[in-house]
């Protein structure tokens, strides 16, 4: 039951970066590249038509993990308590963003909104990559100081950053130079996934220009990947055993770099679902790799007195699992419903749709 929670989980929180990852990438190139009025309204109408039933899929996901894995829940919400509240201000920075800047027609007031839009998207972008560097760099379970572990085992509190800004320190932060290179990684991914949903249901002016921006960014994403995977070595020797050990999560990878070899036909490909496929394969492919090369730990101790978190040592007995599971099972049909329903009444180009007034 623990095996088929991890996953069910995975599978939510990796649709809520699919979903919620093409606002965060589509307020980025907002940012940076919409420069025309006529582009900024309909670039910011393909990210505020859809970014709050996206972030329906954050919602389940807390309270699944919740459900199943309680202990997990509040360890990294205690630990992370820092980085979480910046977060939750830049939702709420980027919702309003959304929100407001139709509501009057000064230009003002749209630039102010358009810089809370696509600063927010940015750092969401950035931060939740940094989160996911964390993870899989792991951190200091129990807060050992000179052999002694001043919380319980399997909690722990982070700073921001250590005054040494190495992965390596016994007390690492959360923004360390590897896990920036992971949120940097996170950012020109989320980039590139939001430029091919703007070409998808948009019009605008920028689509062609776009094209070129997706094949650069992708040979950025190309060299941060393979220097990522050199630094991770350093910091986890072992972090690539469990592909050699179980062959058949090498298709985690295969997905991963099958979406970024297909980013670089972005030019020739005629359909443009095709390179929305592909960026949707190489975030779906990252983040299930991530997991892969942990499983069953889902957070790494840096210390070698407390044990690091896993699916068994942190779920909820047995009872719970299955209350969650029966709970879990409607949740995810009514989801599934809304989705559906959502995606079918906003089908096909949205430049003359309405929103925001």
């Amino acid at each position: 039951m623990e095996v088929f929670w991890f996953i069910i989980i995975a599978a939510v929180l990796a649709m809520f970066f699919v979903l919620d990852g093409y606002d965060f990438g589509t307020g980025i190139i907002h940012l940076f590249f919409a420069k025309k009025e006529k582009d900024k309204e309909v670039i910011a109408k393909s990210a505020g038509l859809f970014w709050d039933s996206n972030e329906v899929w954050l919602v389940a996901g807390g309270g699944m993990l919740f459900m199943a894995f309680p202990t997990f829940y509040a360890s990294v919400f205690s630990g992370f308590y820092l980085p979480l509240i910046i977060v939750l201000w830049l939702i709420i920075f980027r919702a309003i963003g959304l929100e407001f800047r139709n509501q009057f027609n000064y230009q003002m007031w749209k630039t102010i909104w358009d810089k809370a839009f696509g600063i927010s998207s940015l750092l969401l972008a950035l931060f939740f990559g940094i989160a996911l560097g964390n993870i899989v760099r792991g951190v200091n379970l129990g807060g050992v100081e000179n052999g002694i572990s001043v919380y319980e085992g399997h909690y722990f509190f982070l700073p921001l950053w250590d005054s040494s800004f190495s992965p390596l320190s016994e007390t690492p932060g959360v923004i360390d130079w590897f896990t920036i290179v992971i949120g940097i990684i996170s950012v020109v991914t989320l980039a590139i996934h939001g430029a091919t949903w703007i070409i998808l249901k948009t019009n605008s002016s920028i689509n062609n220009k776009l094209k070129s921006i997706i094949f650069n960014f992708n040979i950025i994403l190309l060299v941060l990947t393979i220097f990522s995977l050199i630094i991770w070595q350093i910091i986890n020797p072992n972090s690539l055993n469990n592909f050699i050990e179980k062959p058949y999560l090498i298709i985690f990878p295969i997905i991963y770099f099958s979406g970024l070899t297909g980013l670089f036909f972005v030019k020739k490909v005629k359909k443009d679902i095709y390179n929305f496929i592909f960026s949707t394969m190489v975030i779906l492919g990252g983040i299930t790799s991530s997991l892969a090369s942990l499983f069953p730990v889902i957070l790494p101790s840096t210390n070698s007195i407390n044990e690091s978190l896993t699916i068994f040592n942190t779920a909820t007995n047995e009872y719970g699992l299955s209350v969650a599971f029966n709970w879990g099972i409607v949740g995810i049909i009514l989801i599934i419903i809304y989705f559906v329903i959502q995606k079918r009444l906003l089908g096909g180009k949205i430049d003359t749709m309405d929103y925001g007034h």
